[in-house]
């Protein structure tokens, strides 16, 4: 799969800050100070969802309201989409759905967090409870689109890459100089827009992929060269909570990033509390699984400039609670 050009990617960029400002990347200096890093932070938990995500659903929800409104209409017709999420994608999604008209259907896992699902339904989407985790979910919503004729929006796709990407030209443009990027894996669409746009843009900083200890699928497909199903994603870090890598994005992020770091649910945790002790920002789990790699890695990465991905501050209150107190939860 080629990456898209700059042109693509700038086009994509227009659409998402039609809808949304550019959000902020700082370097802080109480993390500077803890680290010995200069340590920039992508604050994707600043979006109108609380997520990077959203970036991609404007471009791909405005180029299916297009393509809706130019198709000849015919018997059976889809109605509206349907996706998969554990709620970042989800709220995306039907946030814009919305914006453009489009009728959304999400199908979550049973025992996902309670706020992104009365987010999602907010925003606007029908809300569907099915499935273990999130490829079971995905498989219920496969056959709910065949049922209904819904469009089966995906995890990932280049229009969500595109539109993802938007957040990694803003953070280059600010800090064109970075040594390195840690950025979570999750589906992919995060990664595969980060190294869009380091590649669109020539630059030379290493991309290094953060997953789970316990969902290291991606992890393991990386380090073996071929996809890896993985057996459980039973983390709170539910952004990242996933058994099987997506081959399309498997494709791009195998060859280019630097190397792949595994993060503990109790080093997230603990990267939680350094975010709100140092910056006063909640980050949900797989939006601070960047930080702790970092932490991980300080020694190594002493005296070099590198960014952090907070990519989401969608956290459910008492897991919140049971970090800010010095707990690390259990995943539901």
């Amino acid at each position: 799969m080629h990456l898209p050009s700059l042109a693509d990617l700038e086009a994509a960029a227009a659409v998402v800050h039609a809808h949304m400002p550019p959000t902020p990347q700082i370097a802080w200096p109480l993390l500077k100070a803890r680290l010995g890093v200069e340590v920039v932070v992508k604050h994707e938990n600043h979006t109108p969802t609380g997520a990077f995500k959203i970036r991609g659903g404007f471009v791909y929800l405005k180029r299916y309201a297009e393509a809706e409104k130019a198709r000849v209409p015919r018997q059976n017709a889809p109605r509206g989409v349907i996706s998969a999420t554990r709620g970042n994608h989800g709220q995306s999604i039907a946030l814009a759905g919305a914006k453009f008209g489009v009728p959304v259907t999400i199908v979550v896992p049973r025992g996902n967090s309670r706020e992104k699902n009365a987010a999602m339904r907010a925003f606007g989407a029908e809300l569907i409870e099915a499935g273990e985790d999130f490829d079971a979910a995905r498989h219920v919503a496969m056959q709910t689109a065949e049922m209904r004729g819904l469009a089966m929006v995906p995890s990932f796709h280049m229009d969500l890459v595109k539109g993802v990407a938007s957040y990694g030209l803003e953070l280059f443009a600010a800090f064109p100089t970075l040594d390195a990027v840690y950025v979570p894996i999750g589906l992919g669409s995060g990664i595969c827009g980060v190294i869009a746009a380091r590649d669109a843009l020539g630059l030379k900083a290493e991309v290094i992929a953060v997953t789970s200890d316990i969902a290291d699928a991606s992890a393991r497909s990386i380090e073996a060269g071929h996809i890896i199903e993985g057996k459980s994603a039973r983390t709170f870090a539910d952004g990242m909570a996933t058994r099987i890598p997506n081959p399309e994005a498997f494709a791009i992020y195998s060859k280019a990033v630097a190397r792949v770091i595994r993060v503990s649910d109790g080093e997230i945790a603990d990267a939680i509390r350094v975010y709100h002790e140092d910056t006063h920002n909640m980050a949900e789990g797989a939006g601070a699984a960047p930080l702790a790699a970092l932490i991980k890695e300080k020694d190594r990465m002493q005296g070099k400039q590198c960014a952090v991905i907070l990519c989401g501050g969608n956290i459910d209150r008492d897991w919140a609670a049971t970090i800010l107190s010095g707990g690390t939860p259990e995943p539901r």
